[in-house]
């Protein structure tokens, strides 16, 4: 009977163990369970806590690298989230990291500016965003340069590599922010991200070895005005309607009057250059400011002998053509391109110029305003 009982008791035990060891594989597969829940903390940090890289410079020296792939840009990590719709886009000066506003910089030189800005809005910024120039002095910029993810709150330092212009004096230019579908971002009360520098030396001219004097001479005058050339010569049979003129001059005095400013004064240089540039736009169907020979509002003005401190343009062209009045009250009303309104009320510019040329039932208006 012991020996009877022992075994039994033996056998209990063991069975009791086997038992014990099933009981238990449940808890071993715990392990992979737990690690499970953790991957849906990872992905969702970057929601709630940005990438620290989105106060990356963004050195950019070609429009190569304005158009670089994502893979290239400085923003490492996970992709920009995908914006909610009705997002808001607007964003705060904060500070020049480089430049600042009459740094004195060599003419010819290459330099980097670099603008510091905050997100105030609410969309998030990428790639997609970008930096591009607006008005007055190009000074080499590339096309545009993309913009690093930036969250709301966050500030990003925006830089672009430019070349001075080579001749002396004030030279100023005028950068915008567009947002994915191409509309400027308002930047605090205005839309412009602008550098001024003072270019009080300038780099010799250095013609090739080989050149002859022909091309020497060319590369003289190239190097003096980096930006583009003078006034365009065209040749269409476009007309100039006098009465539109003075329509436009007219409708700008009265605004700057009904706004308590003083009449802005006619200059003939500026006019020569305002109208010179609505003869090319009239005859290559230009709606821009860069003419078809590569001049800008500042090489016209150059080219017309007026010698300008700060200068601007407004343009404006439409089949049927609008009264003088008509451009004028376009420009006003403008919301895209808030600039056109303020240029007119300006206490910036003292002096204007006008041009109008009509030419296959098109009418071209220009503007340019200057101060000494």
């Amino acid at each position: 009977m012991i020996k009877r009982l022992l075994i039994v008791s033996v056998l209990a035990t063991m069975i009791l163990s086997g038992c014990s060891g099933q009981g238990q594989a449940p808890t071993e597969t715990l392990a992979p369970a737990s690690t499970e829940t953790q991957a849906p903390i990872a992905t969702e940090a970057p929601a709630t806590e940005p990438p620290a890289v989105t106060d990356a410079v963004i050195p950019i020296t070609s429009d190569a690298t304005a158009t670089a792939t994502p893979t290239s840009s400085p923003t490492s990590g996970p992709p920009r989230p995908t914006n909610v719709p009705g997002c808001t886009n607007s964003a705060s000066f904060v500070a020049d990291v480089t430049f600042p506003d009459n740094t004195e910089v060599e003419g010819g030189s290459t330099f980097v500016k670099t603008w510091r800005i905050a997100n105030t809005g609410t969309c998030i910024w990428g790639p997609d965003y970008t930096l591009t120039p607006y008005s007055d002095e190009r000074m080499g910029a590339p096309a545009s340069v993309p913009l690093g993810i930036t969250y709301p709150g966050q500030t990003l330092d925006i830089s672009i590599s430019l070349t001075a212009t080579n001749s002396i004096g004030t030279h100023r230019g005028n950068f915008v922010i567009k947002n994915p579908a191409g509309l400027i971002m308002k930047v605090n009360e205005d839309s412009r991200l602008w550098l001024i520098i003072s270019v009080k030396n300038i780099a010799a001219p250095t013609a090739p070895a080989t050149a002859s004097p022909g091309t020497a001479s060319q590369a003289a005058i190239t190097s003096v005005s980096p930006s583009g050339s003078g006034l365009a010569n065209v040749t269409c049979g476009f007309t100039i309607d006098q009465a539109k003129l003075s329509d436009v001059i007219n409708g700008i005095n009265n605004y700057r009057a009904q706004n308590g400013l003083p009449a802005y004064t006619v200059n003939s240089q500026l006019a020569r250059a305002a109208q010179a540039h609505a003869n090319d736009m009239a005859c290559n169907n230009l709606f821009v400011h860069t003419g078809s020979n590569g001049s800008t509002p500042q090489t016209r003005i150059a080219a017309s002998g007026y010698i300008a401190s700060f200068s601007t343009e407004n343009v404006y062209g439409s089949y049927p053509p609008l009264t003088g009045q008509g451009a004028v009250d376009w420009w006003k009303n403008d919301k895209t391109d808030l600039n056109h309104n303020r240029n007119l009320i300006s206490d910036t510019y003292v002096d204007i110029g006008v041009g109008y040329a009509f030419f296959n039932n098109f009418g071209y208006y220009v503007v340019v305003f200057a101060t000494p």
